[in-house]
């Protein structure tokens, strides 16, 4: 060997200084999770009075695997008759058996609910991911325990408003029309029923076209659950179905979750009537990282904010701002760590980043990789291998943009983070809150007074600091500017069901 000749420095899997190298190192072995138990209907009507009843007009669409494109089912489809069919069914049981139980009776009902997801929480994992592509350790793991600690906490507050509400006589609205989206059915589904029951009111809920399984599982279970008929009616459909439960002079209340431009429609058709409203609507949440922040325990949490349910979160942190002292290193890291990341099957324990929810987002998402190019800033993405079949986008990275880049400004629903430096925390501050929306946003640094300092400078329903999407029953969640109307969740989300 020659003097001018370097010997390459021995890898140490264990050592802290070395990059995790999965191609040559660490292999997985395939961990796929069974879904034989898991019973699926070749076809299901909705749910109206207790029964499942065919829709009017005889019309069903299909749901697809969006992992493997393959066909799992067909609901009904409901249209203004079958609405308003709901709408009666949710009255008749509203001003007559579940107003004349007790508030402890009804939260026994919730309770029950709750117990029996529990029971059942294997068997809605599988579903939510087979229906909506996202990694079974995130439908085990988060969304199915959180949908059981809803119901548990509002089960609890059942009979207890008068201490919620110290002074005031809560008095339930009556009919609520809930609609929810695609990214966590089964969880928005929750956060909607959950108090509406527990107030006293009766539900008629619509659930996204593309994730309707879980829903009508569910309704299952509340059929077996003994819950009188008409409280809980649940009913599928496209845009128009929400359009109707929207605009049915008999329904009290509407509580809507989903894209800003949907809200904006649902806020000008109920403009003039006296319904109330709650809408939870997109973001364009902001990770800002500082200098004396834990640089690893950063990045751990900018992949949890973006990348967990492929980007499909409406309070993911999409926009990281990174103070310019450590931003190349904060980058590198990140690159690092996204080449850890495995995209692939759903339902395999070892995905980390599942399926686009459906071929029209999957379209969506590959526009905005394509403009972000366009715009001019630099792309890079996880060198990963993705299959073949099903909607798979490799996790992003845009590097290079501005503040105007339209991948910067709106919301895009996938696996895509951009980039962007700082020098001041005033000149961080001005930069998240620099769009239309306010919905979450994270803060990293090792000093409490600055994380106080930011938060509260921040124009955001939610701040997180050192970490991010964590959620819990007693904690309000909701956005200000175009992310929304009211709040969901803890107390908040109770009176957003009375009167008083």
């Amino acid at each position: 060997m020659s003097n001018t000749e370097t010997k390459e420095a021995t890898y140490k899997p264990t050592s802290p200084n070395s990059k995790l190298d999965f191609e040559s190192v660490w292999e997985y072995a395939p961990a796929p999770q069974d879904s034989d138990f898991a019973e699926v209907k070749d076809r299901y009507e909705l749910f109206i009075g207790g029964k499942f009843v065919k829709p009017s007009k005889g019309r069903y669409f299909k749901s697809t695997n969006p992992a493997t494109e393959e066909e799992i089912t067909e609901f009904a489809e409901a249209t203004q008759k079958d609405i308003d069919k709901a709408v009666k069914a949710a009255r008749k049981a509203y001003e007559g058996e579940w107003s004349r139980i007790s508030a402890k009776e009804r939260g026994k009902y919730i309770y029950r609910i709750a117990r029996m997801l529990q029971e059942r929480a294997r068997e809605f994992a599988v579903l939510e991911s087979m229906d909506g592509g996202k990694p079974i350790r995130e439908s085990r793991d988060v969304d199915i325990p959180l949908v059981a600690a809803y119901f548990f906490y509002y089960a609890g507050w059942a009979d207890k408003l008068e201490y919620a509400f110290p002074g005031k006589k809560p008095e339930p609205y009556g009919v609520c029309g809930q609609i929810i989206p695609w990214n966590f059915p089964l969880l928005m589904l929750a956060w909607k029923i959950a108090p509406a029951l527990a107030t006293g009111n009766t539900v008629v809920l619509k659930p996204a076209e593309t994730t309707s399984l879980t829903a009508l599982k569910f309704a299952e279970l509340v059929k077996d659950c003994g819950l009188p008929d008409g409280v809980i009616n649940i009913v599928t459909g496209a845009g128009q179905t929400g359009a109707e439960i929207v605009n049915h002079q008999d329904i009290d209340k509407i509580a809507f979750t989903g894209s800003t431009n949907v809200g904006k429609i649902i806020q000008k058709s109920l403009a003039g009537t006296d319904k109330k409203y709650t809408l939870e609507l997109g973001g364009k949440g902001a990770l800002v990282i500082f200098e004396d922040a834990p640089i690893d325990q950063a990045v751990e949490g900018i992949i949890n904010a973006i990348y967990f349910n492929q980007g499909h979160v409406c309070c993911a942190g999409s926009r990281l701002l990174v103070q310019e002292g450590v931003a190349d290193k904060v980058i590198q890291k990140l690159k690092d760590r996204l080449g850890t990341l495995i995209v692939g099957d759903p339902l395999d324990k070892n995905t980390d980043v599942g399926a686009i929810n459906s071929k029209e987002q999957f379209e969506t998402v590959n526009k905005y990789l394509e403009l972000g190019v366009e715009e001019g800033a630099d792309i890079y993405q996880a060198k990963c291998s993705i299959p073949e079949n099903g909607y798979f986008i490799r996790p992003t990275l845009f590097t290079n943009v501005s503040q105007s880049n339209r991948v910067v400004q709106e919301e895009i629903f996938g696996p895509i983070l951009t980039v962007q430096t700082f020098r001041t925390a005033d000149e961080g501050i001005d930069k998240a809150n620099n769009t239309p929306y306010g919905l979450a946003n994270g803060v990293w640094t090792d000093k409490g007074s600055k994380i106080f300092k930011v938060g509260s400078k921040m124009r955001s329903g939610v701040v997180w600091a050192n970490t991010y999407n964590k959620f819990d029953p007693t904690s309000p969640f909701g956005g200000y500017k175009e992310s929304g109307v009211g709040r969901e969740g803890g107390m908040h989300g109770l009176a957003a069901y009375i009167r008083n």
